[in-house]
């Protein structure tokens, strides 16, 4: 089995809802960073004011690959706005994960690593 990373960039007010339904569903490693950015929208203008850049969080989690499903359902789920969700909602990216190091012992660990992993 392989691990990959889940990144997921959600709206800040949903960032709540998405970590306890991570936790509800088993995966209680997450990172996160308060980010900014835009998508495709380019921001938003409210009157006069055009804020090209929006506050975001970035939540991170490595997960074995057979879990991919269920982590990227739950975070859909989970961050999505009402019941058809809405521009700037979000983005999850999926990546693979070749090596994975434990910083206070330098071991490198097993590339089937079985739990979750935070970063």
């Amino acid at each position: 089995m392989t691990n990959i990373m889940v990144r997921a960039i959600v709206r800040p007010e949903k960032t709540p809802d998405v970590l306890q339904a991570l936790l509800n569903a088993g995966y209680p490693a997450v990172t996160k960073l308060g980010v900014f950015g835009r998508g495709k929208q380019r921001g938003l203008k409210i009157g006069n004011v055009i804020y090209d850049e929006l506050p975001k969080e970035l939540l991170m989690l490595v997960i074995d690959e057979s879990h991919k499903n269920a982590v990227i359902g739950v975070i859909l789920d989970a961050a999505r706005t009402g019941t058809e969700g809405a521009y700037g909602d979000g983005k999850v990216f999926v990546s693979p994960v070749d090596e994975v190091y434990t910083i206070s012992t330098g071991v490198k660990e097993a590339a089937d690593v079985k739990t979750t992993v935070a970063v």
